[in-house]
């Protein structure tokens, strides 16, 4: 095993009846921040559950901050925390009830837990509504929950499954904020599994593709800011969308394939994008930023493999 490695797996191998959701999977996860991209389908939900001792692999072994995954799940849930896709959350409680419950069921004492859960939630912005019953909260509430429930006992890895998923635009930017500086001011090693590049792109250090279940690809995320034209092809009225980011200091232009052009300065550009298509009900197809060499990468990776069917265990 590699020093420092988050998750190391190798030749792990996951059948559901007919269907393989992983196929002889070898990788070794080290980065501060790891992205973990592919379709729906892909194999991700089914390779973190392995990885957290939810699910036994077929073949092959998993091991989590040096622990085996199969054989000692206890110690694993003692150092992970995780952030689920779907809402599981009890809607009886509030927030903070439920971070002191799990805090202790983590193997904190009640002050301790009671101290931890004011910290987590006031790190995910919910120091204001922590104390409202849970059914009375928005979706961005709710995901900020889930997020709080997985860092309250202190993890040194912390696994999280589609963090943004349906967030509007406002939402989304606020969590992948608190999602970088897990890694970044807290020290935290972080898992992020996403099917949206923008997301990994923007909090995570390295990228890894599983297509059908398999490795297609391991890289480094480049640092730096990218410029230069980018199509974005979207759905609804056009031309409102293309007068509206006129409008907002954002010039534009049409491209030969229909498409709308637009030059990427900086994230403001991106943001300004996706508020206005979200307030005019436009839809986003596609942003394509021709010298995005990790999105080349990814597509070209995922693109060597059929797609599978999600299976979710």
């Amino acid at each position: 095993m590699s020093p420092g490695a988050a998750l190391v797996c190798e030749g792990v191998t996951k059948t559901f009846e007919s269907v393989q959701a992983l196929s002889d999977v070898t990788v070794t996860i080290s980065a501060p921040a790891t992205g973990l991209l592919g379709a729906n389908g892909a194999g991700k939900s089914t390779l973190m559950k392995v990885a957290l001792g939810l699910l036994a692999p077929d073949a092959g072994t998993v091991r989590v901050l040096g622990i085996d995954a199969a054989t000692d799940r206890a110690a694993v849930r003692r150092r992970v925390g995780y952030m689920p896709e779907h809402d599981c959350l009890p809607t009886d409680m509030s927030a903070q009830d439920l971070c002191v419950h799990i805090a202790q069921l983590r193997g904190l004492s009640r002050r301790d837990a009671r101290r931890r859960a004011s910290e987590v939630l006031f790190a995910v912005g919910l120091e204001e509504e922590r104390r409202r019953s849970i059914d009375t909260y928005s979706l961005g509430m709710r995901q900020r929950t889930k997020l709080a429930q997985a860092l309250v006992h202190g993890p040194d890895l912390v696994v999280l499954d589609e963090p943004t998923s349906g967030l509007d635009p406002a939402g989304r930017r606020e969590m992948l904020a608190i999602v970088r500086r897990l890694s970044r001011e807290l020290g935290m090693a972080v898992l992020v599994s996403s099917h949206l590049l923008d997301d990994v792109e923007s909090t995570c250090d390295e990228v890894v593709v599983l297509s059908s279940g398999r490795l297609a690809a391991q890289q480094p995320v480049e640092s730096g800011p990218r410029t230069g034209p980018v199509a974005l092809r979207v759905t609804g009225d056009v031309g409102a969308f293309a007068g509206a980011l006129n409008a907002r200091g954002v010039p534009t232009w049409p491209t030969r394939e229909g498409d709308i052009g637009i030059t990427y300065a900086d994230d403001r550009v991106l943001a300004l994008v996706r508020d206005t298509a979200a307030e005019l009900g436009v839809g986003l197809l596609r942003l394509v930023d021709e010298g995005d060499q990790l999105e080349d990468a990814v597509v070209a990776a995922m693109g060597e493999h059929a797609p599978a069917p999600e299976v979710r265990a």
